[in-house]
Formats: C-alpha cells, sequence, structure tokens
C-alpha cells in the first residue's frame, strides 16, 4: 500500500497543514497553537490539570511544562484545591483572557472560512467519517491490546 493511499497520512497531513497555519497566525500574538487550544479550554472558575491534560492527550506531568511557560508569560496562574492539595486548577489572568480571546478569534474565522467553502452535506459528511475513523481507531487499539494479552 502506498502512503499516500492511506487515510492515516491524509489525517496527518491535514493536522499539520491546520497546525501549523495556527501556529503562523499564533506566533504573531506571541503564543503558540498548543498555548492557545490551553486558554481557549480553561474556564472562568477554573479547569483542573488533569482535565487540560486530558483535552491535550498527554499526561498531567507532561502538561507542566507548558503551564510553566503560560505562568512565566503570565497567562494563567494555578491554585491547589484547599480539600484535596493533589488537585491543581488553572485560572486565566486578565492578560490570558485577552489572548484567549485572540485565539478564539482566530478558531472561528478559519472556521467560518472552512464553513464556507465546504457544503452542509460536505462538512457533515466529513465530521461523520472522523467521529467513524476515531471510533474504529479506539476499537482497533483494544483489539490489538487483547490480542497481545492472549498471547
Amino acid at each position: 500500500m502506498k502512503q499516500k493511499e492511506t487515510v492515516d497520512y491524509f489525517l496527518k497531513v491535514v493536522w499539520q497543514n491546520v497546525s501549523n497555519t495556527y501556529n503562523q497566525i499564533a506566533g504573531g500574538f506571541g503564543i503558540t497553537q498548543a498555548i492557545g487550544y490551553v486558554l481557549i479550554n480553561i474556564e472562568a472558575e477554573g479547569t483542573a490539570v488533569s482535565a487540560l491534560a486530558a483535552l491535550l492527550g498527554v499526561k498531567a506531568t507532561s502538561l507542566s511544562r507548558m503551564l510553566n511557560n503560560m505562568e512565566e508569560l503570565g497567562l494563567i496562574y494555578r491554585e491547589t484545591s484547599t480539600g484535596d492539595k493533589r488537585s491543581v486548577k488553572v485560572f486565566l489572568t486578565p492578560f490570558g483572557i485577552e489572548k484567549r480571546k485572540l485565539a478564539r478569534n482566530v478558531v472561528v474565522s478559519f472556521n467560518e472560512y472552512l464553513n464556507d467553502k465546504l457544503s452542509p452535506k460536505e462538512k457533515e459528511q466529513l465530521i461523520s467519517t472522523l467521529d467513524k475513523v476515531n471510533q474504529l481507531t479506539l476499537a482497533y487499539a483494544t483489539i490489538k491490546e487483547n490480542d497481545e494479552k492472549n498471547k
């Protein structure tokens, strides 16, 4: 099978292009695409570090470096729960709220652009297909994991 005949090739290329485009734009605001994504996903009442890690698909410990960087930039601050010292929530600073608005506007603008270029049917089919590929990927991982256990 040739590389350009695989689904995962196109998923990777498309995501890489989207990510690079977001990074170029975000760079003009002094942040990265990943930081913008984190900013967009921090709730007004704070968001648990574990919840942010799940959104990014990383372990909470792996997120630490990014959060430290974001704290140094003055975008966020962290608070430890008084009831559970292991639980840490992340909050936006006023500067973080400002950058969040910029990041959100970029995402909205890009999605409006896509909505103008894709018909409603194309968009619905794309989302449905991507959802199905995601479900199949998760099922495949489980099947492979079970195969390994049964060896």
